[in-house]
């Protein structure tokens, strides 16, 4: 699979008018697995958001190469989606697919039977015509997957995919991450867990409000590090002034 890096140049960014992320500097290689990691009120979710080319940048840019935002699988935080609306898991899993259908196209038998073979890849064979708002935290988290590997993405972005699930959802689904990353798709990921990045991502970018480190997670995660990472956090100034205030959108 042939992928372009993904770029950050100096990008500063605000959410809710208060500064969130520093003159950030950095680089996603084609095909790496990167955990992002900090701690609460970093600016990791927020950097999601410009990644994905949701959310204006005050300063900087970000080069995506060929990449446009519709080519990236996304899966925000669990809070993020309202479960109250009436679709079916079959339906969830098929709108991975709408790049190939459109928005309001059909969707084929062919589609059909490889929404179903996900749902095995994810454990849920059988579930197609469950609600989703009857499925534990777990289960509609398999779901999400299962839509990611309809899409067929070659970016992958997770915010805080393996909150609130049990332990062997969050085994299967890293299994997914793995195969993901096997296949040669770049996988960006907001974690908390610190183990969980040693143990299944390579490289880390250690965010806290700016950019304390950015490499192979070992070094990433030294205690210096994560001690500089925390006193920043805590002396940050949520009413500091933005550097420079005309916004940009990312290139």
């Amino acid at each position: 699979m042939s992928l372009d890096s993904i770029d950050l140049e100096d990008v500063t960014l605000v959410y809710d008018r208060h500064p969130a992320v520093h003159h950030a500097s950095g680089s996603f290689a084609p095909g790496s697995l990167t955990a992002i990691a900090g701690p609460n009120g970093a600016g990791k979710s927020t950097l999601l958001k410009a990644l994905m080319g949701d959310l204006p940048l005050a300063t900087g840019r970000i080069h995506r190469g060929s990449l446009s935002s519709t080519e990236i699988g996304y899966i925000p935080q669990a809070a993020e989606i309202d479960r109250r609306f009436p679709l079916t898991v079959a339906d969830t899993v098929m709108l991975g697919a709408w790049r190939r259908t459109g928005a309001f196209g059909a969707a084929t038998a062919a589609i059909a039977r490889q929404a179903r073979k996900a749902l095995l890849s994810v454990g849920l064979e059988g579930f197609e015509r469950r609600h989703i708002g009857s499925l534990s935290a777990g289960q509609f988290q398999r779901v999400l997957f299962a839509r990611l590997l309809l899409q067929d993405a070659g970016v992958i972005i997770l915010d805080e995919p393996f909150t609130a699930i049990d332990a062997k959802t969050t085994r299967d689904l890293l299994t997914l991450v793995h195969r993901w990353h096997e296949d040669g798709r770049t996988v960006i990921a907001v974690l908390h867990d610190f183990d969980q990045v040693r143990a299944h991502f390579p490289q880390t970018l250690l965010l806290s409000r700016e950019v304390i480190a950015w490499g192979d997670t070992e070094t990433a995660l030294s205690s210096a590090n994560l001690l500089q990472a925390r006193a920043m956090a805590e002396s940050w100034d949520d009413n500091a002034q933005v550097c420079a205030p005309n916004m940009r959108q990312s290139a």
